[in-house]
């Protein structure tokens, strides 16, 4: 459908944009594709400076060209859309990109997609772009739903959501976890150059001039794992068990904390989806021991015939909405009616495990959101409903105060991220505000 004249990295860019807007697969899963790994590391770095970057300024974007339309409501083709989104990125943001690229191919690509009959529209609102100053500056806040900025103001405070909102428009930290003694120098072997984590001692971040299309080498996957220092944490705070249940577990990476931590622990890891499954199983297998895991497919809400189990990680679908930075499209997809059907759902899974704990046992429960509707709104609901039984909510702040008298948490983020990320009992991590992706949990025991 494509002409050949349009290079490589747009030519994967324009595809990838097109299956996340027909809800065909995420961002960050297709930057991680064969297709982009075919490319060239220089075109594998442009093609994802494009996408997340178009996705990111997707509300901004459409305003700057919308206004050069005769008439700024025209329903526009989606593929005629979408080249006047990457062609107008790359103009008004990218300052090494000459202007005649820009343009043309994204007219040529607009010429052979659906949106054929618009490509001359396209051509001239572009023309029109490329004649802005490249001097403007654009505030980040514009860059999401009102109504994301709003409650982020009501919750946080106008000061965290401009922080909020300038991390999603900033490439997410690249961090990975060790898994073997030797990860340091395997990974070096690789070429990485990495330095400590911020608060983790078996955290890395990985330093590259074009880190916003690093991936872990193969040769290296036994050594460590992709994985945010937010999302790590949240695995280490469930400290160590015997019988532990991973009810929401893949894609694995908190699954491989807590094998890691608990080696010969019995562990029960579920998921509702068998293809999520098997690929954690395959990237498990080929960097830890099995032995005592089982994965099972598994609604997590409706799990009979198990336990009682001493551990208990229920890390809850949710809206994602503290990982905006690395899934910019959920602003675009996310409506506020979302909150209400996450939140009961997520209720459904923590009251099953809660039933599934032993007297003693310990359940964390985590999302990556940073809407209360998911997060102490569904701990307080599901402890109030609670007839039979004894539970009761721990401080996490003493988790953590362990964890760094271990020697498991330490860095230069450590004094922030006590003095600011607990309240309440809960552990609550911001983009902007704290070095990772937004987290949530709480630590529940049973009496």
């Amino acid at each position: 459908m494509t002409a050949a004249s349009i290079a490589p990295a747009r030519r994967a860019a324009f595809d990838i944009l097109r299956k996340v807007g027909r809800g065909r697969g995420n961002s960050d899963t297709l930057l991680h594709s064969l297709q982009v790994d075919q490319l060239s590391a220089q075109d594998r770095n442009l093609c994802t400076i494009l996408v997340l970057g178009t996705l990111r300024w997707q509300l901004v974007l459409d305003a700057e060209c919308r206004r050069f339309l005769a008439r700024p409501d025209l329903t526009l083709p989606e593929d005629a859309l979408l080249a006047l989104r990457v062609g107008a990125f790359q103009l008004l943001f990218l300052d090494r990109i000459p202007t005649h690229a820009a343009l043309f191919e994204s007219v040529e690509w607009c010429k052979h997609s659906e949106g054929a009959r618009q490509a001359g529209l396209v051509n001239a609102v572009l023309r029109k772009v490329a004649a802005l100053p490249k001097t403007r500056a654009f505030d980040a806040e514009q860059a999401y739903p009102q109504w994301m900025v709003a409650r982020w103001k009501k919750f946080y405070g106008a000061e965290a959501c401009r922080r909020i909102c300038e991390q999603g428009q900033s490439e997410a930290e690249t961090a990975v976890r060790l898994l073997k003694d030797d990860a340091d120098e395997a990974l070096g072997s690789q070429g990485m150059l990495l330095q400590p984590g911020a608060f983790l001692a078996k955290a890395r971040r990985i330093v590259d001039g074009e880190a916003k299309a690093v991936k872990v080498p193969l040769e290296a996957t036994a050594h460590a794992q992709l994985q945010d220092e937010g999302s790590q944490l949240v695995a280490e705070l469930l400290g160590h068990g015997a019988r532990i249940l991973d009810a929401c577990a893949a894609p694995g990476g908190k699954t491989a904390v807590l094998l890691q931590n608990n080696p010969q622990a019995e562990i029960l890891a579920c998921d509702l989806h068998p293809a999520r499954l098997e690929t954690m199983r395959r990237r498990l297998s080929a960097t830890m021991n099995l032995d005592h895991v089982e994965l099972r497919v598994a609604d997590a809400a409706k799990l009979t015939g198990v336990g009682p189990f001493d551990r208990i990680l229920c890390d809850v679908p949710c809206t994602g909405t503290g990982t905006l930075a690395r899934n910019p499209e959920i602003r675009h997809r996310l409506q506020p009616e979302e909150l209400a059907r996450q939140a009961e759902r997520q209720r459904e899974i923590l009251s099953a495990g809660l039933r599934l704990l032993a007297p003693g046992g310990r359940l964390l429960y985590s999302t990556c959101s940073m809407e209360p509707e998911e997060n102490s709104a569904v701990v307080e609901a599901c402890l109030a409903s609670k007839t039979s039984g004894s539970w009761k909510q721990l401080d996490l702040r003493d988790e953590f105060d362990w964890l760094e008298r271990k020697g498991i948490v330490r860095g230069e983020a450590v004094e922030e991220l006590r003095a600011t990320g607990f309240r309440d009992g809960y552990l609550r991590t911001l983009p902007g505000l704290h070095p990772c992706d937004g987290f949530f949990a709480a630590l529940i025991e049973r009496q």
